[in-house]
């Protein structure tokens, strides 16, 4: 498989340059940034959240973290839960399972940002299958963002 149709669409139409990185095949955002040679804390890795109300948002953090649903919850005002495998699958049709690239505006998904990823020149995230990644500038990668809600709701692992 090849980067996902819809990011690489995305992308195109926001005209920020970007390039691809191969590597291995991997099954975690940890042993893809072994496996591609990058620093885990400039891997985007994105998770998929369920909110009260059915909704459906993507929380973007480095690889290197783990994502705490309690700070999450405080930083909201709300409760939030992961979504399933069969509810991400439907939401990115076009990825791999388990392969989500960490832009939720690529997918109409409002995104939320750990502060720990805004400070980095460099981001990669995952580009729809388990082989490549999405090489951004750091300034790119919010551009792209849009306008997260920004905050720190994971911690190192």
């Amino acid at each position: 498989m090849a980067v996902s149709k819809t990011l690489e669409g995305f992308l195109q139409a926001q005209e920020v340059d970007y390039r691809t990185v191969r590597h291995g095949h991997t099954e975690s955002a940890t042993r893809t940034a072994q496996a591609a040679h990058v620093p885990g804390d400039h891997l985007a890795k994105g998770v998929v959240l369920v909110v009260d109300d059915g909704s459906y948002r993507l929380a973007i953090l480095p690889a290197t973290h783990r994502l705490h649903l309690g700070r999450l919850h405080r930083l909201l005002g709300e409760h939030v839960g992961l979504a399933t495998e069969a509810e991400v699958a439907r939401l990115f049709g076009d990825c791999e399972r388990g392969a989500v690239p960490a832009l939720g505006a690529a997918f109409g998904l409002e995104s939320l940002v750990d502060e720990t990823l805004l400070e980095q020149d460099t981001v990669y995230l995952e580009g729809g299958d388990h082989e490549r990644l999405v090489q951004l500038g750091g300034s790119d990668f919010l551009s792209l963002l849009g306008n997260p809600l920004r905050g720190e709701f994971s911690e190192h692992i």
